[in-house]
């Protein structure tokens, strides 16, 4: 049974329907590993596991009259803390939600369970998701799998953990400027961060709602494409075959996305790409300068949004917060109406700019991250540092959030390194299928 925690999502399921995996025992065995684990309040803010049995005791039942509901029912699963879940506590890794208890499921998550996904209990994650480091003084930070030392990535970073940890199957997070995809690179996982739009935020605690998406962290290309589809109530595509890469182009963005790198990560994503290479894709290099103006824009466009959303929750009681993240919601204030507007305009035109640049690639490939896990007692004691850490983090994921992308992480091999690849608007089905002859060439 133990090698159950360390299977795929997609195996697992497949075990339950050849009669090989109880989902009774299969979630006992993970509620029993949550138990014992020395992390376990570090990564979970709520184990539920009345609600676990239960939902497993119906997938057993339907498992046995053939009447699966899904590749993945029976199959156990954690959820960020910022996921609404009826009767428990919902508070988005801050104490300004502390005791805050939804009466409902968020959409996502009734779809999930609709399709028989087994609620294991909430993670935990950066505070109010306004931080790509994973450090949370307020409530937890989660364990980074590869360096107990460093922060483990966020915003949803016990999601990540959950699953690094063998501590659920896969799980779901959310991704404003990188939030899915930053954990699962420094954790070593896949993280697929859907299209703004695509998956309703109903019942989801908001963050930036223009930006704001929602996307599941695995072990595998296949399982993310299968996660995918129980968020939006459906199968999802069929990965198990992926098209070789022969052939195919892609492009190695170096605006903005190669600016120093940590040289780990500049080696890993260079044996990244030659394995590429050698699998017979063609990787040319892409420069598109009008990104520089983009990402320029990030602190009007983000922090105006989040800080209007909750300047009111905030300033009641500001001194409830970890006082970085509080400054970063604060900056939002300097920025005019006006000033907001005008940016919005200028990042539709520059999405044209790019949709022209990468027309004629199958996707685009940068790092993750550029840097690797930081410090975790750094990051409490020097100022400068948590900033700097924090942007550098973001930095190449936000390229995605702000072209209006869907994108992939995927590892590299290179422990904390992972590739990012990035593909069209509304184009998760493309790009999984691309992520997944990817991950057979990085394997």
């Amino acid at each position: 049974m133990q090698d159950w925690l360390t299977m795929t999502a997609a195996d697992l399921g497949r075990g339950i329907a050849e009669g090989r995996i109880s989902p009774l025992a299969l979630t006992r065995c993970y509620l029993d590993a949550i138990d014992a684990h020395p992390e376990r309040e570090r990564i979970y803010t709520e184990v539920t596991p009345d609600r676990a049995m239960a939902e497993a005791q119906a997938a057993e039942e339907r498992a046995r009259a053939g009447l699966r509901r899904s590749p993945l029912d029976g199959v156990p699963l954690s959820w960020k803390d910022l996921f609404d879940s009826a009767g428990v506590a919902t508070e988005s890794g801050s104490d300004l939600l502390k005791g805050r208890v939804p009466d409902r499921d968020a959409l996502v998550l009734r779809n999930a369970t609709q399709m028989g996904a087994v609620c294991l209990g909430k993670t935990h994650m950066s505070e109010l998701a306004f931080s790509g480091l994973g450090y949370n003084p307020v409530k937890q930070t989660p364990p980074c799998i590869n360096d107990a030392a460093a922060a483990p990535g966020g915003s949803s970073s016990g999601a990540a953990a959950s699953v690094a940890f063998g501590l659920a199957a896969g799980a779901i997070g959310s991704d404003t400027g990188g939030s899915v995809r930053i954990p699962s690179a420094w954790n070593d996982l896949v993280g697929l961060k859907t299209t703004a739009g695509r998956i309703p935020l109903e019942g989801v605690v908001p963050l930036c709602l223009k930006f704001d998406t929602i996307g599941p962290l695995a072990r595998s290309v296949e399982d993310a494409g299968l996660l995918l589809g129980l968020l939006e109530g459906g199968a999802g595509p069929d990965l198990r075959n992926p098209a070789p890469l022969r052939g195919r182009r892609f492009a190695d963005l170096q605006t903005v996305a190669q600016a120093d790198l940590d040289p780990v990560v500049a080696s890993a994503h260079q044996a990244a790409l030659d394995r590429l290479r050698d699998a017979g894709a063609e990787i040319l290099p892409l420069e598109v300068p009008e990104l520089e103006d983009a990402m320029g824009l990030s602190p009007i466009l983000f922090t105006t949004e989040a800080y209007g959303l909750w300047k009111d929750v905030i300033e009641k009681a500001p001194h409830l917060m970890y006082p970085e993240i509080l400054e970063r919601f604060r900056s939002g204030a300097q920025f005019s109406g006006a000033d907001y507007v005008a940016a919005w305009q200028q990042l539709e035109r520059l999405r044209k700019v790019w949709a022209q640049a990468v027309a004629g690639y199958e996707a685009v490939l940068t790092p993750a991250a550029p840097i690797l896990p930081p410090n975790l007692d750094r990051l409490q004691s020097d100022h400068d540092y948590y900033v700097r850490s924090n942007l550098m983090a973001l930095r190449n994921t936000r390229i995605g959030n702000l072209m209006g992308l869907c994108g992939l992480s995927l590892p590299t091999g290179t422990p904390s390194c992972g590739l990012q690849v990035l593909g069209a608007a509304n184009g998760e089905e493309t790009l999984l299928r691309t992520g997944a002859a990817i991950e057979t060439a990085l394997a």
